[in-house]
Protein backbone atom coordinates (compact mmCIF):
# COMPACT_ATOMS: atom_id res chain seq x y z
CA UNK A 1 0.00 0.00 0.00
CA UNK A 2 1.09 3.21 -1.34
CA UNK A 3 2.38 5.98 1.74
CA UNK A 4 -0.48 8.61 1.60
CA UNK A 5 0.81 11.65 0.16
CA UNK A 6 1.73 15.12 1.63
CA UNK A 7 0.51 18.21 1.34
CA UNK A 8 2.44 20.35 -0.57
CA UNK A 9 4.96 22.42 1.63
CA UNK A 10 5.76 26.16 1.20
CA UNK A 11 8.41 27.90 1.49
CA UNK A 12 9.16 30.79 2.89
CA UNK A 13 12.55 33.04 1.28
CA UNK A 14 13.76 35.42 4.05
CA UNK A 15 15.76 37.89 1.91
CA UNK A 16 18.39 40.48 3.53
CA UNK A 17 18.15 44.40 3.20
CA UNK A 18 21.45 44.08 1.01
CA UNK A 19 20.25 41.43 -1.54
CA UNK A 20 17.28 43.29 -1.79
CA UNK A 21 18.45 46.24 -2.74
CA UNK A 22 20.69 44.78 -5.03
CA UNK A 23 17.41 42.86 -6.82
CA UNK A 24 15.90 46.57 -6.76
CA UNK A 25 18.46 47.82 -8.89
CA UNK A 26 17.23 46.48 -12.24
CA UNK A 27 14.02 47.79 -11.89
CA UNK A 28 15.65 51.11 -10.57
CA UNK A 29 17.89 51.09 -13.77
CA UNK A 30 16.21 52.30 -16.20
CA UNK A 31 14.68 55.23 -14.08
CA UNK A 32 17.59 56.14 -13.12
CA UNK A 33 18.92 56.19 -16.84
CA UNK A 34 16.18 58.07 -17.86
CA UNK A 35 16.57 60.95 -15.45
CA UNK A 36 20.37 61.09 -15.65
CA UNK A 37 19.98 63.13 -18.87
CA UNK A 38 18.33 65.68 -16.86
CA UNK A 39 21.31 66.36 -14.63
CA UNK A 40 22.23 69.69 -14.47
CA UNK A 41 25.82 70.92 -16.27
CA UNK A 42 28.78 70.34 -15.15
CA UNK A 43 30.21 72.74 -12.67
CA UNK A 44 32.71 75.44 -14.96
CA UNK A 45 35.33 74.53 -12.48
CA UNK A 46 38.63 73.95 -13.40
CA UNK A 47 39.27 70.72 -11.44
CA UNK A 48 36.80 67.94 -12.48
CA UNK A 49 38.85 67.51 -15.96
CA UNK A 50 41.63 66.57 -13.37
CA UNK A 51 39.73 63.96 -11.48
CA UNK A 52 40.43 60.59 -10.99
CA UNK A 53 38.38 57.49 -10.53
CA UNK A 54 37.99 56.41 -6.50
CA UNK A 55 37.84 53.24 -4.63
CA UNK A 56 34.48 52.77 -3.65
CA UNK A 57 35.57 52.66 -0.23
CA UNK A 58 36.43 56.31 -0.66
CA UNK A 59 33.46 57.04 -2.78
CA UNK A 60 30.99 55.46 0.18
CA UNK A 61 32.93 57.69 2.68
CA UNK A 62 32.97 60.76 0.94
CA UNK A 63 29.25 60.32 0.54
CA UNK A 64 28.72 59.58 3.97
CA UNK A 65 26.91 62.01 6.67
CA UNK A 66 29.88 63.76 8.23
CA UNK A 67 30.65 63.44 12.22
CA UNK A 68 29.31 65.45 15.15
CA UNK A 69 31.60 68.90 14.52
CA UNK A 70 32.23 68.23 18.11
CA UNK A 71 34.52 64.94 17.39
CA UNK A 72 38.12 65.67 19.08
CA UNK A 73 39.59 64.82 15.49
CA UNK A 74 38.27 68.09 14.44
CA UNK A 75 40.32 69.72 17.15
CA UNK A 76 43.72 71.27 16.62
CA UNK A 77 46.27 71.32 19.32
CA UNK A 78 47.16 73.63 22.13
CA UNK A 79 50.22 71.90 22.22
CA UNK A 80 51.79 71.30 18.95
CA UNK A 81 51.40 75.04 17.85
CA UNK A 82 53.63 77.74 16.86
CA UNK A 83 52.53 80.36 19.81
CA UNK A 84 51.69 82.63 16.77
CA UNK A 85 49.17 80.84 15.85
CA UNK A 86 46.04 81.69 18.27
CA UNK A 87 43.59 79.06 18.94
CA UNK A 88 39.68 79.85 19.57
CA UNK A 89 38.01 78.39 21.87
CA UNK A 90 36.09 75.57 20.32
CA UNK A 91 40.09 74.26 18.91
CA UNK A 92 38.60 74.08 15.57
CA UNK A 93 40.30 77.48 14.36
CA UNK A 94 43.76 79.33 14.11
CA UNK A 95 44.82 82.73 13.60
CA UNK A 96 48.29 83.65 12.94
CA UNK A 97 49.58 86.89 14.82
CA UNK A 98 50.65 89.02 12.82
CA UNK A 99 53.80 88.73 13.47
CA UNK A 100 57.04 89.40 10.89
CA UNK A 101 59.77 87.07 9.70
CA UNK A 102 58.33 84.25 11.31
CA UNK A 103 56.83 80.75 9.89
CA UNK A 104 54.04 79.24 12.12
CA UNK A 105 52.34 75.51 11.97
CA UNK A 106 49.82 73.66 13.79
CA UNK A 107 48.72 70.06 13.63
CA UNK A 108 45.76 68.54 15.16
CA UNK A 109 44.98 67.51 18.13
CA UNK A 110 44.23 63.65 17.44
CA UNK A 111 46.46 61.58 14.66
CA UNK A 112 45.78 58.22 13.17
CA UNK A 113 47.47 54.91 12.42
CA UNK A 114 45.11 53.18 10.30
CA UNK A 115 42.25 53.37 8.31
CA UNK A 116 40.73 55.74 5.48
CA UNK A 117 40.33 59.59 7.29
CA UNK A 118 38.87 62.79 5.55
CA UNK A 119 39.20 66.39 7.28
CA UNK A 120 38.01 69.39 5.65
CA UNK A 121 40.28 72.63 5.63
CA UNK A 122 38.81 75.94 5.33
CA UNK A 123 41.47 78.49 4.54
CA UNK A 124 40.14 81.99 2.64
CA UNK A 125 42.67 82.29 -0.48
CA UNK A 126 42.64 86.01 0.21
CA UNK A 127 44.47 85.82 3.73
CA UNK A 128 47.06 83.01 2.69
CA UNK A 129 50.40 84.84 1.50
CA UNK A 130 53.15 83.00 0.59
CA UNK A 131 53.61 79.30 1.83
CA UNK A 132 50.29 79.12 2.31
CA UNK A 133 50.81 74.71 3.26
CA UNK A 134 48.33 71.80 4.31
CA UNK A 135 49.40 68.13 4.61
CA UNK A 136 50.08 65.80 7.14
CA UNK A 137 52.90 65.26 9.86
CA UNK A 138 54.74 62.91 12.23
CA UNK A 139 54.54 64.09 15.97
CA UNK A 140 57.91 65.93 16.08
CA UNK A 141 57.50 68.12 12.60
CA UNK A 142 59.07 71.42 13.57
CA UNK A 143 56.30 74.30 14.17
CA UNK A 144 57.84 77.33 14.26
CA UNK A 145 60.94 78.78 12.29
CA UNK A 146 63.10 82.04 11.64
CA UNK A 147 61.84 83.71 8.02
CA UNK A 148 59.60 82.61 5.38
CA UNK A 149 59.46 78.97 5.14
CA UNK A 150 57.84 75.31 4.45
CA UNK A 151 56.82 73.86 7.41
CA UNK A 152 54.84 71.35 6.18
CA UNK A 153 56.73 69.43 3.94
CA UNK A 154 60.47 71.23 5.40
CA UNK A 155 61.70 68.33 6.62
CA UNK A 156 61.54 64.22 6.40
CA UNK A 157 58.85 63.96 9.12
CA UNK A 158 56.03 65.94 7.06
CA UNK A 159 54.62 66.00 3.46
CA UNK A 160 52.85 69.20 2.02
CA UNK A 161 51.11 70.60 -0.63
CA UNK A 162 51.64 74.61 -1.14
CA UNK A 163 48.34 75.89 -1.98
CA UNK A 164 50.19 79.23 -4.06
CA UNK A 165 52.43 77.60 -6.19
CA UNK A 166 50.89 74.12 -6.16
CA UNK A 167 54.27 72.58 -5.32
CA UNK A 168 54.34 69.35 -3.39
CA UNK A 169 57.21 69.00 -0.24
CA UNK A 170 58.51 66.35 1.55
CA UNK A 171 62.36 66.48 2.89
CA UNK A 172 63.11 69.94 2.22
CA UNK A 173 62.54 69.81 -1.34
CA UNK A 174 60.13 70.73 -4.15
CA UNK A 175 59.00 66.76 -5.02
CA UNK A 176 56.52 68.14 -8.04
CA UNK A 177 53.36 69.45 -8.73
CA UNK A 178 49.64 68.40 -7.46
CA UNK A 179 46.69 67.69 -9.43
CA UNK A 180 49.10 64.66 -11.05
CA UNK A 181 47.84 66.02 -15.04
CA UNK A 182 49.71 69.32 -14.10
CA UNK A 183 53.08 67.81 -13.32
CA UNK A 184 55.81 68.60 -15.23
CA UNK A 185 58.20 66.48 -17.29
CA UNK A 186 61.53 66.50 -15.74
CA UNK A 187 62.38 68.66 -19.58
CA UNK A 188 60.02 70.79 -18.40
CA UNK A 189 62.61 71.93 -15.79
CA UNK A 190 64.56 73.83 -18.20
CA UNK A 191 65.11 77.32 -18.94
CA UNK A 192 62.11 77.93 -21.49
CA UNK A 193 60.22 80.62 -23.06
CA UNK A 194 57.17 78.76 -24.50
CA UNK A 195 54.03 80.66 -24.32
CA UNK A 196 52.33 77.16 -24.27
CA UNK A 197 54.86 75.47 -21.48
CA UNK A 198 54.41 78.51 -19.37
CA UNK A 199 50.19 78.16 -19.74
CA UNK A 200 50.54 74.37 -18.35
CA UNK A 201 52.78 75.43 -15.46
CA UNK A 202 50.29 78.20 -13.95
CA UNK A 203 49.50 77.22 -10.51
CA UNK A 204 45.86 76.36 -10.15
CA UNK A 205 43.76 79.12 -7.71
CA UNK A 206 43.07 76.74 -5.05
CA UNK A 207 39.32 77.76 -3.52
CA UNK A 208 38.67 78.23 0.23
CA UNK A 209 37.29 74.40 1.12
CA UNK A 210 39.63 71.68 0.71
CA UNK A 211 39.35 68.29 1.66
CA UNK A 212 42.17 66.77 3.46
CA UNK A 213 42.02 62.69 2.24
CA UNK A 214 44.33 60.18 4.08
CA UNK A 215 44.84 56.11 3.61
CA UNK A 216 46.93 55.17 6.35
CA UNK A 217 46.60 51.52 5.34
CA UNK A 218 47.95 52.29 1.57
CA UNK A 219 50.33 54.90 3.07
CA UNK A 220 48.89 57.76 0.58
CA UNK A 221 47.76 61.33 0.63
CA UNK A 222 45.22 63.29 -1.52
CA UNK A 223 43.04 65.64 -1.55
CA UNK A 224 39.44 67.12 -2.90
CA UNK A 225 38.88 70.60 -4.40
CA UNK A 226 35.75 71.50 -5.92
CA UNK A 227 34.12 67.38 -5.18
CA UNK A 228 37.00 66.18 -7.17
CA UNK A 229 38.99 63.47 -6.15
CA UNK A 230 42.48 64.59 -7.73
CA UNK A 231 44.35 61.28 -6.40
CA UNK A 232 47.31 60.71 -4.52
CA UNK A 233 49.58 63.56 -4.16
CA UNK A 234 52.39 61.48 -1.85
CA UNK A 235 52.65 57.70 -1.94
CA UNK A 236 54.51 55.22 0.22
CA UNK A 237 53.86 57.59 3.54
CA UNK A 238 54.89 55.16 6.85
CA UNK A 239 52.15 52.71 8.07
CA UNK A 240 51.51 51.91 11.47
CA UNK A 241 53.03 55.53 12.40
CA UNK A 242 50.90 58.07 13.65
CA UNK A 243 49.91 60.68 10.95
CA UNK A 244 48.24 64.30 11.81
CA UNK A 245 46.58 66.99 9.53
CA UNK A 246 48.33 69.82 9.32
CA UNK A 247 49.44 73.27 8.61
CA UNK A 248 51.62 76.39 7.77
CA UNK A 249 51.64 79.77 7.26
CA UNK A 250 53.61 83.13 7.51
CA UNK A 251 50.70 85.40 6.58
CA UNK A 252 49.32 87.53 9.29
CA UNK A 253 45.57 87.38 10.15
CA UNK A 254 45.26 83.94 8.46
CA UNK A 255 42.77 81.92 10.29
CA UNK A 256 42.64 78.37 9.13
CA UNK A 257 39.63 75.93 10.52
CA UNK A 258 39.63 72.18 10.71
CA UNK A 259 36.82 69.89 10.53
CA UNK A 260 36.67 66.35 10.60
CA UNK A 261 34.14 64.58 8.42
CA UNK A 262 34.29 60.62 8.44
CA UNK A 263 36.29 57.49 8.02
CA UNK A 264 36.77 54.10 7.39
CA UNK A 265 37.97 50.92 8.37
CA UNK A 266 39.81 48.54 6.08
CA UNK A 267 36.84 46.69 5.32
CA UNK A 268 35.27 46.44 2.21
CA UNK A 269 31.85 49.30 2.14
CA UNK A 270 28.48 47.23 2.85
CA UNK A 271 26.17 46.17 -0.44
CA UNK A 272 23.56 48.65 0.50
CA UNK A 273 25.97 51.54 1.44
CA UNK A 274 26.96 50.83 -2.42
CA UNK A 275 23.81 50.40 -3.84
CA UNK A 276 22.57 53.75 -1.94
CA UNK A 277 26.04 55.69 -3.64
CA UNK A 278 25.08 54.57 -6.68
CA UNK A 279 21.23 56.07 -6.34
CA UNK A 280 22.49 58.96 -4.95
CA UNK A 281 25.09 59.06 -8.23
CA UNK A 282 21.80 58.70 -10.51
CA UNK A 283 20.08 61.28 -9.22
CA UNK A 284 22.39 63.77 -9.29
CA UNK A 285 22.86 67.19 -6.02
CA UNK A 286 19.91 68.80 -7.25
CA UNK A 287 17.60 65.86 -6.94
CA UNK A 288 18.80 63.80 -3.76
CA UNK A 289 15.81 65.19 -2.16
CA UNK A 290 13.51 63.55 -4.53
CA UNK A 291 14.04 59.60 -3.39
CA UNK A 292 10.12 59.75 -2.13
CA UNK A 293 9.51 59.40 -6.56
CA UNK A 294 11.86 56.35 -6.79
CA UNK A 295 10.01 52.71 -6.30
CA UNK A 296 11.24 52.27 -3.12
CA UNK A 297 9.72 51.32 0.52
CA UNK A 298 9.99 54.25 3.01
CA UNK A 299 12.61 52.10 4.72
CA UNK A 300 14.84 52.44 1.85
CA UNK A 301 14.27 55.95 0.69
CA UNK A 302 14.79 57.15 4.73
CA UNK A 303 18.38 55.21 4.37
CA UNK A 304 19.16 57.03 1.53
CA UNK A 305 17.97 60.42 3.22
CA UNK A 306 20.09 60.05 6.37
CA UNK A 307 22.94 58.87 4.37
CA UNK A 308 22.89 62.27 2.31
Amino acid sequence: MSAPLKPPQRRIHLISSDTSISAMGLSLSALLCSRAADSPPSSSSAFPPLAVPTSSRLAVTLNSSPVSPGDSRSHWSSVHRSPHLLLSACKQQVTRSPVELSSDGVRAEVGVRGGLHIWEVLWNPDHRGSHAVMGVSRQDCPLQAAGYNVLVGGDEQSWGWELKTNQLWHGGHSVGLYPEKTRRCPSDLKPHTSDKKEAAETPLPIPERVLLVLDADAGTLGFVVDGSFLGGAFKGLPRGVELFPAVSSVRGGASIRLRYLNGATRDPPALMALCGLSIRQFLGEQRQNQTDKLPLPPLLQNYLLSTR
